[in-house]
């Protein structure tokens, strides 16, 4: 292939989020290569799709979560993982971009390599090695090239697990941060009547259905205590609104219920603090700059997968900050009793709330991964590998 000749890559995301991810990566390698001057083949949804992605198959086919789910589509997925291989050994890619989903995607990227050992493979978003099965850190060097790392403390965490080369190109969440952060008069003084909390039971059936319970009994210790108006907000997504509504009922407050990312985002500007479920929602309300408690409950097949991490906590927010600052309540602890006695100090002017606002307050220092956009750094070290393998290759068979 000539200099003159456009890029081809592929991309083989495993679920939505990555979609969006790939999606933010295509645009950016647009933007850097010119519009004519790279193509795109691969596995994604509709976000992907939308900037030019000529689909292999459907992401709908393998984006399952739930062990029973996915064992009753483990026969597709098989199957759309061998027809992905073939597809790249066949049409020979410049590069190989795995977005996270790792139980797929590593899949696919194994056996291309086996394949085609000089296909540059890049994988966008590091499996958490860092708190469990950390040998696989060193099991992915030989068909990894580069890992573009969303959390901070990653690469050196792939450094001391000798694993691949890892790169933190800034959480997706740092181009989201005028949004989260509250403009002027949005966020009213804590002494000034209603305290604006909000109640975040998560986007998962199975979390809704375990955290509802003990989040409303939670709140019905801790309100009357605070003895203050409460103006009480929770996010939900569309297709939970009418359950959630209904687990409200029992609530001694009903909250506002709010949908739509907008709607969201609007309330974590004008929260005064939070009672949330595990997972990304924490670095929001982080950068948000919102005190918070944590909650989880699981099943007991996940309680015990989970006994397996290594993690001195399971708030991203913790980890990211370097710092247990937020509270938090997993399985047995995840008692209406201990959210109150967390979440009351968080409404008032304590030290507990002053120790966490000290602590957010360094967020977006410690997230920041210089001037460009996560997705620009994440295009220009893809560019950088494909170079990088082709003189390696160019120099090997001179």
């Amino acid at each position: 292939m000539s200099e003159a000749s456009p890029r081809f890559v592929w991309l083989v995301a495993g679920e939505e989020s990555g979609d969006q991810l790939g999606a933010k990566l295509m645009r950016a390698l647009k933007a850097r290569l010119g519009e004519g001057n790279v193509r795109f083949r691969g596995v994604g949804g509709h976000a992907m799709a939308g900037e030019g992605l000529s689909l292999l198959f459907p992401l709908s086919d393998i984006a399952v979560m739930g062990l029973v789910h996915v064992l009753k589509r483990l026969p597709l997925i098989l199957r759309r993982a061998y027809a992905a291989v073939a597809a790249i050994v066949a049409e020979r890619p410049d590069a190989l971009v795995i977005i996270d989903a790792p139980d797929f995607t590593h899949a696919v990227a194994k056996r291309v390599r086996k394949r085609l050992p000089q296909l540059p493979i890049i994988d966008y978003v590091s499996p958490t090695v860092w708190a469990w099965r950390p040998g696989r850190a060193r099991r992915m060097r030989p068909y990894v090239d580069h890992i573009l790392a969303i959390k901070p403390f990653e690469p050196e965490a792939l450094r001391r697990l000798d694993g691949p080369a890892c790169t933190y190109i800034g959480h997706p969440l740092v181009e989201r941060m005028a949004d989260l952060r509250p403009g002027a008069g949005e966020r009213r003084p804590l002494d000034e009547d209603p305290v604006e909390l909000l109640v975040l039971p998560g986007s998962r059936r199975s979390e809704i259905a375990r955290l509802m319970e003990p989040f409303g009994a939670a709140l019905g210790r801790a309100i009357p205590q605070l003895g203050r108006p409460v103006s009480l907000t929770l996010p939900a997504v569309s297709h939970l609104a009418a359950e959630i509504e209904a687990a409200t009922q029992a609530w001694p407050i009903r909250p506002r219920i709010v949908l739509g990312e907008a709607e969201k985002y609007a309330a974590f500007r004008k929260a005064h603090a939070a009672l949330a479920a595990s997972g990304t929602v924490t670095l929001e309300l982080a950068i948000a700059g919102v005190p918070m408690v944590m909650a989880y409950k699981v099943s007991w097949v996940e309680e015990q997968i989970g006994r397996l991490i290594n993690v001195p906590s399971f708030v991203l927010a913790n980890l990211v900050l370097g710092e247990n600052v937020v509270p938090e309540f997993v399985q047995g602890d995840c008692t209406a009793e201990k959210l109150a006695a967390a979440l009351l100090p968080l409404l008032r002017d304590t030290p507990e709330r002053r120790r966490q606002l000290a602590a957010l307050a360094r967020m977006e220092s410690v997230m920041e991964a210089g001037d460009d956009a996560p997705s620009d750094r994440a295009a220009r070290i893809v560019c950088e590998v494909i170079e990088q393998k082709r003189r390696a290759t160019g120099a090997a068979t001179a």
